[in-house]
């Protein structure tokens, strides 16, 4: 089912080295997630952008591009969720929206994770950046007001946090908890926060904005990009000359607000701030892939670049259509949102010293295949209570011809947790509009609209004719699996498992009506 595209006006023509995949060491994984970064802003996916991202452009060149691929979610954290535990994020206890800087740990104690798959099986693992999955601060009494994004509780940062990344399988961290427009404001490396906490003041700039909370001397908004990098680079340092592979979860903050471009970008894409951070993303890429070759490891890692969704409203979508620029390509709609810019995301897979030759794979891929893809590659067999929703990407990064898509269908997701489902050409939203932040709003906005939503991606990329009524029979099918996949508690061969937390039903609360009409 892979298919070579023309991009860019370049048709690659992929061969298969006969010693492909055939070394013996384990090879060292970076896996760099970029933040609110869409589609059409990396230069290889759109020949149209008005953004050139050099950097990621070359590990495509080099390595397998998916032009198909989705977050398991439309925004941060149910993303993260997803990547690190290889299970759709509805299956857990946030059925929708985001967690706050404050929040509890999402995952739970008992669920495998990729970095303790990794752990298990020799290596050193890190993570650093934006962990977004919460962690137990030192507090009083908890309640739900503490997943609130403009609270500020009382907490003793002098106290170490629990039920962070290392008690996820991350033998090093460095990082902190929300998004960079959540407070507190405080690096967290091995569980304790690494300055004294001061207060600050809002920012109220619409790009550079960040919410007023409790910031440490060592955090300067401005400069997190940077202090997150240095660390990245150093922990590669350190680890290249181990005898233990490692595994480095980089999770940037960037492009995501406070869209903060440091002076050496400032102007440089010829856009607008936006433009220029995503220009500093671009070279957190760069940065990262010469330590690997300064250290003499690039061949014997495997980078995967993407990002958790897609672009925000914060780029100004309307200031950079005046010079043609669209964070979204040819998608509709943007982060949070159900539709295609919500959850379409670039995706490239490298790994200079196995993959000789590029690929351009159409294949549908979920974000939640990274987990499976790293027990293929170990050759070691995951537990039925694990990784319910992810499929091994190994056979299309080792070019095998499959006589079938690799995934059955795949299930989407917006911030509201509104439901899509994919099968092949076939796209069905089980909801009257966006399930996000762009038209059709929920509300007044969805009166006289249908029920549900069905797309031909095939003929119809923007998802502008809805043949919901058209096709009943593709409807009918659809839902009967996706109602499979919820039941069963999993999308891939296995025994059924528990889904956590409330019923999703709630979701769907409006189906039996809609089908009786």
């Amino acid at each position: 089912m892979i298919k070579y595209i023309v991009l860019a006006g370049y048709l690659l023509f992929p061969t298969v080295s006969n010693h492909l995949f055939a070394q013996s060491a384990q090879p060292n994984i970076i896996y760099i997630l970029a933040d609110d970064l869409g589609y059409g802003d990396v230069s290889f996916f759109n020949e149209d952008s008005k953004i050139t991202t050099p950097a990621i452009d070359n590990l495509a060149e080099r390595g397998v591009a998916f032009t198909d691929a989705h977050t398991s979610s439309a925004v941060c954290t149910p993303t993260r969720y997803g990547i690190l535990t290889g299970r759709y994020n509805w299956r857990s206890t946030l059925k929708k929206s985001v967690l706050g800087g404050y929040s509890k740990a999402l995952i739970e104690p008992e669920r495998m994770t990729v970095a303790e798959l990794l752990q298990q099986n020799g290596y050193h693992t890190a993570f650093v950046g934006k962990w977004h999955l919460g962690w137990d601060w030192s507090l009083g009494e908890r309640d739900e007001s503490i997943n609130s994004l403009n609270t500020n509780p009382p907490i003793d940062f002098t106290q170490p946090i629990e039920n962070g990344p290392d008690t996820q399988g991350f033998d090093y961290s460095f990082g902190f908890n929300g998004s960079l427009d959540m407070p507190p404001y405080v690096y967290v490396e091995d569980s304790r926060a690494t300055s004294t906490v001061i207060d600050t003041t809002q920012n109220a700039d619409y790009k550079g904005f960040w919410r007023k909370g409790p910031t440490a001397e060592d955090f300067n908004h401005t400069l997190t990009l940077d202090d997150l990098t240095e660390k990245a680079v150093s922990y590669i340092n350190e680890q290249a000359n181990s005898p233990a592979p490692f595994f480095l979860y980089f999770a940037l903050p960037a492009p995501h607000t406070p869209i903060l471009p440091t002076t050496e970008f400032l102007g440089k894409s010829n856009t607008n701030f936006y433009g220029d951070f995503v220009l500093q993303v671009d070279d957190v890429v760069r940065r990262v892939v010469e330590a690997l070759e300064q250290q003499g490891v690039r061949e014997n890692t495997m980078i995967i670049f993407t990002s958790d969704n897609g672009c925000s409203p914060r780029a100004d979508f309307e200031e950079l259509a005046t010079i043609g620029h669209d964070p979204s390509y040819v998608f509709r709609g943007h982060k949070a949102d159900i539709y295609e810019g919500g959850h379409r995301v670039p995706f490239i897979v490298n790994w200079t010293g196995e993959i000789d030759n590029p690929v351009v794979s159409d294949e549908v891929i979920c974000t939640t295949d990274f987990m499976a893809t790293c027990a293929d590659i170990l050759e070691v067999s995951l537990p039925d209570d694990a990784a319910e929703d992810s499929y091994s990407l190994l056979p299309i990064l080792q070019q095998e011809n499959l006589d079938s898509p690799l995934r059955e269908a795949t299930v989407h997701h917006s911030i509201e947790g509104r439901f899509a489902i994919r099968k092949n050409d076939w796209k069905l939203i089980l909801w009257p509009g966006s399930g996000g932040w762009s038209a059709p709003r929920s509300g007044e906005a969805l009166q006289g609209l249908e029920a549900m939503q069905l797309y031909n991606l095939a003929e119809d990329i923007a998802e502008q004719e809805n043949l919901y009524n058209e096709y009943p029979e593709v409807v009918k099918s659809l839902t009967e699996l996706l109602i499979n996949y919820i039941e069963k508690g999993r999308s891939t061969p296995g025994e059924p498992q528990s889904n956590d937390g409330p019923t999703v039903w709630e979701q769907l609360d409006w189906m039996d009506a809609a089908n009786a009409n």
